[in-house]
């Protein structure tokens, strides 16, 4: 049994290195977690006496197999809850993280199978995030971010690189969402700005930022 703040910790580690090996400064985590870089210093200590991270003073810290197991199971209770809020809830897809983010750490492991099981086994979350097996197998979707798209490729959106509520109401309100088709009809050299087509229907320019944070299927 592990507390919601080593919990975070695991996750937040897991998160900014990418897959939970590589190493990762304390302050980036401070940065993370808005919080002191002593005091993340004192949380690495204690991970380390548990066995759930590999801390070097700095040198920077990694998760080991133990660790990494539980960021996998924090990370699954987190996205089947948002999948749960949305398909059965009604609510929608940039409300959800904060509640997400009360209910992953929810220990009993008969409710997350129930969950899973009542949900249909879902592959993906409402941003398009892989949903992590009980054995914490992740299952990838081949993807490129828009940004990269020449002129005339197309794809299906299948995530976003980010799942802050301002992006997603901005991508509620330009008609973007999951499973949509999109079509590069011109890139900008100004700015490196975009037009797309959604759906074949509507023709709208956006960002190189928001283009960023937009995945495509490769």
């Amino acid at each position: 049994m592990h507390s919601f703040t080593e919990e975070n910790y695991i996750k937040a580690i897991y998160k900014l290195s990418g897959n939970g090996r590589d190493g990762v400064n304390t302050n980036a985590i401070a940065d993370a977690l808005d919080t002191r870089a002593a005091s993340v210093t004192d949380m690495l200590r204690k991970l380390s006496t548990k066995g759930l991270v590999d801390y070097v003073k700095y040198k920077g810290v990694s998760l080991t197999e133990a660790g990494e197991r539980i960021a996998l199971q924090v990370i699954r209770k987190h996205r089947l809850w948002e999948v749960f809020l949305v398909e059965k809830l009604r609510f929608n897809w940039d409300e959800v993280h904060e509640v997400a983010e009360e209910l992953e750490h929810v220990s009993s492991e008969l409710l997350t199978r129930r969950l899973d099981e009542f949900l249909g086994y879902p592959q993906f979350d409402p941003h398009g995030d892989p949903i992590p097996s009980e054995s914490g197998e992740l299952k990838l979707k081949p993807q490129k971010l828009l940004a990269e798209m020449d002129v005339q490729d197309s794809g299906v959106v299948v995530g976003v690189n980010d799942s802050q509520p301002l992006f997603l109401q901005y991508l509620d309100k330009m008609g973007i969402f999951l499973g949509a088709k999109v079509k590069v009809l011109d890139k900008i050299p100004y700015d490196s700005s975009l037009e797309i087509s959604i759906e074949n229907k509507k023709n709208l320019v956006v960002s190189s930022e928001v283009a960023r944070n937009i995945f495509l299927s490769a």
